[in-house]
């Protein structure tokens, strides 16, 4: 759980899954062919990602429930425009982090990869 949350490969643990900083707006999405550390493919098939996007809907979701919440009980329920501007801003600011975690629980749940002690040691 904690290499997913550190985005690391799921065989390793040790390779970051993408290249750049999620700050990083022009390519918060890029990721390597493979693992640099253990050369496990990230990209398992061709399309393997499309199933990330109903992840990131869930999170998307979840975002949307936890801010509506909390500017109702917080705010002590603003108009209409706060809610739908907050809940708009909330969403686009943790865009790249649900990017990149989508994609994260999509590889670890259906890459077919699992931990292998053998390659958790750097050469």
């Amino acid at each position: 759980m904690l290499a997913l949350l550190a985005l690391r490969c799921p065989r390793c643990r040790l390779g970051k899954l993408f290249s750049y900083s999620a700050l990083n707006l022009r390519r918060f999405d890029e990721m390597p062919a493979q693992c640099p550390v253990c050369g496990q493919a990230f990209e398992p098939e061709v399309g393997f990602y499309w199933g990330a996007m109903y992840i990131s809907y869930g999170f998307s979701t979840l975002i949307v429930a936890v801010v509506g919440l909390l500017l109702y009980f917080l705010g002590h329920d603003p108009a209409v425009w706060v809610y739908v501007g907050v809940v708009a801003a909330a969403v686009l600011v943790f865009t790249p982090l649900m990017f990149r975690y989508a994609r994260a629980v999509m590889l670890y749940a259906f890459g077919g990869a699992s931990f292998d002690p053998r390659y958790s040691r750097p050469a």
